[in-house]
């Protein structure tokens, strides 16, 4: 007896303990918010600025037409298949090859742990930048404050922070999600903070509104290749939003609350991130631009301390960026957990990442499979003292997600031709749009690569073969259950 893998895609197997819909539109624009709004420009607006200088809100704005557009197709996808495994389920739907589909699902997995746990490292170097600079931890050295934090305290620190977010996780989606709106107006009253302090010194007159429209080619790429860069580096802050169709399954009647919401957020999103961009130019001297770059999650912190010399924010910035990478980690990880389980409730991964903890009714089984491969990560990134973990694993993310938008925008067109569900209105992105999109996302995963770090790549293609490793030994598993069934029923 065999099972194509277009069938098990088509009926989903009963479990007698499902996921709870508790995220209504308040809380899941939040969720979206607070996911966009995390790491990312914390990570890669000092780097972005040094690449284009005063045009800095243009590379946001691309990437966030971009993002807009590959979003139109998830919500045509995420409302006409309502479930939980998100880009892998697409995948399959549309092309029915069992590889491909296990290498986007993987791709997509490795891509939320990998920023979670850039986040949870990011998070511990704040919070002990902050003890320094609160005369802990720390000692003057010709008249710079240096952090003598002892050798794997950072390390430490990020790998009880994952295992913190995995205990909250197994609370249930409620506690998950409602930690998340607390961390969601943290951060975004510390961008508040920055945005105020920017629009003050423009209103002082320090820097001229005309920096807002000079290009400084600082790395002598020409005008063209350094925007297109920028906007491959800003992507990684625009991400965010595709976590959400992994929630799908817990969210109150998606067919008519995704939609509006996934674009609300995004909106919010990209005009944060150009008031943002607009404030690092108006305090930042156009000259300076350039060096913020090299000081990894710096650029917000310069905006508020030169901007504000009079307000010791310098002294609490660094926490209110811990309030952030931790939103984007919990949330990351909220969404490997919940593909985790929707891949194994499609039969494409084991059946036990199904597994769901009867009283939270969480999927206890993927949280701790997403959490293990995280602090396996967190000792690998840590292990080189010489690695820009923030540069380099934010453009793994970028890159791998970028070729998994790709795919899922051609998938896009390919199903409208299959029927939605009787009763069902699917939500239909505009014309051809799903292929302008796959368009720009290739352009961007191919057009800057020469410009990428080698150990991008590296990262990438590691993860990747680990991905089909993992798929060669479902599929011998899977087949052995199958041979074991059909022996029981004397079937072939």
């Amino acid at each position: 007896m065999s099972t194509s893998q277009d069938e098990v895609f088509a009926t989903a197997p009963e479990d007698e303990t499902e996921l709870n819909r508790v995220l209504g539109p308040k809380l899941l624009l939040l969720f979206i918010v607070g996911d966009i709004l995390g790491a990312g420009i914390y990570a890669v607006t000092g780097t972005m600025a040094a690449g284009v200088g005063g045009i800095v809100w243009l590379p946001f704005l691309l990437a966030f037409l971009v993002a807009s557009l590959t979003a139109l197709s998830y919500l045509e996808l995420v409302t006409k298949y309502p479930q939980a495994a998100g880009a892998a389920l697409y995948t399959h739907k549309a092309f029915g090859i069992h590889l491909v589909t296990f290498i986007v699902a993987f791709a997509v997995i490795c891509s939320g742990i990998t920023s979670a746990s850039t986040s949870a490292v990011t998070l511990a170097q704040n919070f002990f930048g902050g003890m320094a600079v609160n005369g802990i931890w720390s000692e003057t050295v010709d008249g710079a404050v240096v952090t003598t934090v002892p050798d794997g305290m950072v390390t430490l620190v990020a790998i009880a922070f994952m295992v913190l977010l995995a205990l909250i996780n197994l609370r249930g989606v409620g506690e998950s999600v409602k930690f998340n709106v607390f961390l969601t107006l943290v951060e975004m009253g510390a961008l508040a903070i920055v945005i105020g302090v920017g629009f003050y010194a423009m209103s002082k007159g320090s820097t001229g509104v005309g920096e807002l429209v000079a290009f400084d080619d600082y790395h002598d790429k020409g005008m063209f290749m350094a925007v297109t860069v920028a906007t491959s580096v800003a992507f990684f802050a625009m991400v965010g939003f595709e976590d959400s169709v992994n929630m799908v399954e817990e969210t109150q009647d998606p067919e008519r609350v995704f939609p509006r919401t996934m674009l609300t957020g995004l909106g919010i999103a990209v005009i944060v991130y150009m008031l943002v961009a607009v404030s690092v130019v108006m305090v930042i001297p156009p000259g300076e631009l350039k060096a913020i770059g090299d000081a990894e999650g710096r650029a917000l912190l310069d905006v508020v301390s030169r901007g504000a010399p009079d307000f010791p924010i310098d002294k609490v910035f660094p926490f209110l960026a811990c309030f952030a990478v931790a939103n984007t980690a919990l949330i990351n990880m909220l969404m490997a957990s919940r593909l985790l389980y929707g891949m194994s409730k499609q039969g494409v991964l084991p059946s036990p990442l199904g597994k769901v903890l009867p009283g939270a009714r969480t999927p206890w089984v993927g949280i701790l499979f997403s959490t293990l491969m995280a602090l396996g990560l967190l000792w690998w990134v840590s292990s080189d003292p010489e690695s820009n973990v923030v540069k380099n694993l934010s453009g793994t993310t970028a890159l791998l997600l970028l070729g998994v938008f790709a795919v899922v925008n051609v998938a896009c067109m390919i199903l409208r031709k299959d029927p939605p569900a009787p009763g069902r209105r699917p939500f239909r992105s505009p014309g051809v749009t799903p292929l302008l999109a796959a368009f720009l996302c290739l352009f961007l995963v191919i057009v800057p690569a020469a410009e990428r770090d080698s150990i991008q790549y590296q990262i990438a293609g590691g993860m990747l073969l680990v991905g089909v490793v993992l798929w060669a030994v479902t599929l011998v598993f899977n087949k052995l259950d199958r041979r074991e069934v059909g022996e029981y029923t004397g079937e072939e």
